[in-house]
């Protein structure tokens, strides 16, 4: 299950913006081409997972609608690659949805959802041990 669809991002961003992006082959553009929406998608639920996996147990029992926000920003940016505007609305909703991203893994923002933080490492004392030593007030004395 992805944070966000094909159909969410024509929802969000319109059908003439994806046919533009993926399609290609004809000219005009006048289809969306699954094979690079459904590769943005993935992509953007990997960096979402790298990040949400920080902090909560995955898969997420609910999803939480500002994941599908996300994921879909994101999924925007990379099919837009290096055509993105710098500092245009694109490149800065993804700039954004990663901070907010980097805020979740940092525990500052807390999701709506089931997922169980996984447990903590440690938890026990700590021992330290150091060979004996060479020189002491005695062996020095001797010198």
């Amino acid at each position: 299950m992805g944070y966000a669809t094909k159909q969410g991002l024509i929802d969000r961003f319109g059908e003439t913006e994806l046919v533009q992006l993926t399609d290609k082959v004809n000219r005009p553009a006048s289809t969306i081409d699954d094979i690079p929406v459904t590769r943005a998608l993935s992509d953007a639920d990997a960096l979402i997972d790298g990040y949400v996996g920080k902090v909560y147990r995955l898969p997420l029992s609910a999803q939480p609608p500002m994941l599908t926000k996300i994921a879909c920003d994101v999924a925007r940016y990379y099919l837009h690659g290096k055509a993105a505007e710098k500092d245009g609305p694109v490149e800065r909703a993804y700039a954004e949805a990663v901070a907010w991203l980097k805020d979740v893994s940092k525990g500052l923002i807390a999701l709506d959802a089931e997922g169980v933080a996984p447990a903590q490492a440690g938890g026990g004392s700590v021992k330290a041990s150091a060979p004996n030593r060479v020189f002491t007030r005695d062996s020095l004395r001797s010198l």
